[in-house]
């Protein structure tokens, strides 16, 4: 096991290619010179920014300082936010630093802005050292970055999606793992020798006996009108941007056999369906929806309807004794609900507006139906 686990940023802990494709676009644009192909612009992830516009723009090193200042017109106020971390690296970095492994950063993005990064995904955190060129460094050495980070006699590891990453695990006598999710080709990453090869976060996550986290799983409940698509819409940005993967839902339905149920209890023409009978068949509905969707997945987003006074939502179970009115047989709907809530209950519930925990705690601010904004309190670890 390593005790010490160094990463690159840009393709291995954040998906930064929206921002700096456009950012390099821009240059180009304000330069008046020719725009560059995808597979060009890609390889301007990794290595210091000064580097790439002198390799694949041909410029000398005070052009490349210009074009350097440019690219920061609109790096700095918009570009750096273009970014999303990866499914999967919180909850990597998390258990890591649970167990006392060291954890650093080592990347050719400055060094100042590394950190805006990271302090901005909450990624800093779990961090003990970052490093990246100085202001005015225009040529920063992967395997240089390495050593200012690396801790004396430590079983270390890089982790990095380019060639230069590798190298500079061997440069620094160190092991590394190839991260193949990110902007380095294949076959350069594999040329260059890497210790271990990782397609996705999963394969890290099983290098570094890392197990997979339990999610979050949130309902949104209300009747029609009542804002919960677009609740769902701002909490679901927000998460992937953050880097949480999300998995969306609905009931009743979710699964095959659940919209099958769908079909049946939503249809105009029921032929006279007795409340008790719609009862049963919502909590089959959820009985399958959970063991099949909710239990396998992580984080869920589950649109629950209020449309239907027979229809019992997950929290009302737990509230069946404060005096709901449902005009429904209980004892019946109960007796196949508990089958289905048993092993996993809602950790929040959007109502009216508001997210709510289990202890009713306010934990997620989201604010009114139709509001543009998410507000997510600081601190708050979703």
């Amino acid at each position: 096991m390593y005790n010490a686990v160094i990463f690159d940023l840009d393709g291995t802990l954040t998906d930064s290619g929206e921002g700096i494709f456009n950012c390099v676009r821009y240059t180009l644009d304000k330069m008046n010179l020719p725009q560059l192909d995808d597979a060009t612009l890609r390889r301007f992830i990794g290595p210091p920014l000064a580097e790439s516009f002198m390799n694949y723009c041909g410029m000398d090193e005070e052009t490349a300082r210009e074009a350097t200042r440019i690219y920061r017109e609109r790096y700095v106020p918009v570009g750096w936010k273009e970014n999303t971390v990866y499914p999967g690296i919180r909850a990597l970095l998390r258990h890591l630093k649970e167990q006392g492994v060291y954890l650093a950063v080592a990347t050719g993005k400055p060094q100042n802005t590394a950190q805006t990064v990271l302090d901005y995904f909450g990624l800093s955190e779990y961090m003990d050292r970052i490093a990246g060129p100085m202001a005015g460094e225009l040529h920063a050495n992967k395997a240089d970055l390495i050593r200012r980070v690396l801790p004396e006699n430590a079983k270390a590891l890089m982790v990095g999606d380019t060639a230069g990453d590798v190298k500079g695990g061997h440069d620094t006598g160190i092991d590394s793992a190839a991260a193949l999710w990110g902007y380095g080709t294949e076959e350069s990453l594999l040329e260059a020798g890497p210790t271990h090869v990782c397609r996705t976060v999963s394969d890290l996550m099983e290098l570094l006996h890392c197990p997979r986290e339990k999610g979050l799983f949130i309902t949104f409940e209300g009747v029609d009108g009542c804002g919960k698509t677009t609740q769902m819409n701002l909490l679901e940005k927000q998460l992937i941007h953050f880097g949480y993967p999300v998995y969306r839902t609905r009931e009743p339905g979710g699964c095959p056999i659940a919209e099958d149920i769908r079909k049946i209890v939503l249809s105009q023409e029921d032929g006279g369906m007795c409340s008790e009978t719609e009862a049963l068949l919502f909590a089959a509905a959820r009985a399958q929806h959970v063991k099949q969707v909710i239990l396998p997945n992580g984080y869920l987003l589950a649109e629950i309807p209020q449309y239907d006074p027979n229809y019992i939502t997950f929290n009302d179970i737990g509230n069946l004794n404060a005096g709901l009115n449902l005009n429904v047989a209980i004892y019946l709907y109960t007796g196949i609900e508990k089958y289905a809530v048993r092993e996993d209950n809602p950790n929040y519930t959007s109502r009216d507006g508001v997210i709510y925990s289990k202890d009713v705690t306010t934990l997620l601010a989201v604010p009114t139906r139709y509001r543009g904004k998410l507000n997510i309190p600081e601190g708050v670890q979703v």
